[in-house]
């Protein structure tokens, strides 16, 4: 389902509009959006916590979700430019151009040591430098341990970050765009959108509203938790006594 389409009246802002019996006028397409987007953002977390093996990405990015940066000599803190939902994965660039993947690491798991006493540092008091071999994560940035140094680590684009993100949001503008999501459940973000402004205006519509979207969210779930049922197991023979 296209966002608002310039022509037919087959558009996610169409279908807000047969809801909430609102006009462009009424309810303007840059409060649609606004409220579209906040359902969106909503969907997002919930998909994020449901998927598994098969990771969710928007398929309107047009990068993936993944960022390189780079390191400076004896340096443990960077922080990121971009903002993402949860990081995946973290890998280091070691001196033969082959990125490694570390570990996160949590401080309270170094057995009542600070990372400095785990770590080393060295005379001055500057953290020991090597390869790292794991991470620590501390709002949007991250500390390496230990720092990376030249002698173990190709610094140019020596860190590669695999991330969660959320979705490629509409602008008042959109028209053709589509919703990053199953095409099946992109009504549920015109039900969601139309919540807010029937509550002041249609408050009998609410409850009907909440309960399509409350089913809607079910099935939403229930598709990207299991679509990775396809993914082979491992058939191990088992080992048995001869009789």
């Amino acid at each position: 389902m296209q966002y608002n389409p310039a022509t037919g009246s087959q558009g996610i802002c169409n279908e807000i509009d047969f809801l909430c019996d609102s006009t462009t006028t009424s309810f303007p397409t840059v409060d649609k959006t606004r409220r579209v987007n906040a359902a969106l953002e909503e969907l997002i977390g919930i998909i994020i916590n449901a998927d598994g093996t098969w990771q969710f990405d928007d398929t309107n990015h047009t990068d993936a979700p993944r960022g390189k940066g780079t390191l400076v000599e004896g340096q443990e803190y960077y922080t990121f430019a971009g903002e993402y939902l949860q990081i995946e994965a973290i890998d280091i660039l070691d001196t033969n151009s082959l990125y490694r993947r570390i570990n996160p690491v949590d401080p309270r798991e170094l057995g009542g040591v600070s990372p400095d006493e785990y770590w080393g540092v060295d005379s001055s008091g500057n953290p020991n430098t090597g390869f790292p071999e794991a991470y620590d994560i501390k709002g949007d940035s991250i500390r390496l341990y230990p720092a990376p140094t030249a002698t173990y680590v190709t610094l140019a684009n020596g860190i590669r970050v695999s991330f969660k993100r959320t979705a490629d949001l509409f602008t008042a503008a959109d028209t053709t765009q589509e919703p990053g999501l199953p095409s099946t459940h992109h009504v549920l973000l015109a039900y969601m959108a139309s919540i807010p402004y029937c509550a002041i205006y249609h408050p009998k519509r609410v409850s009907w509203l909440e309960k399509k979207s409350d089913e809607m969210k079910k099935t939403l779930i229930e598709h990207y938790a299991q679509r990775e049922r396809n993914k082979r197991g491992r058939i191990i023979p088992a080992n048995r006594s001869s009789a």
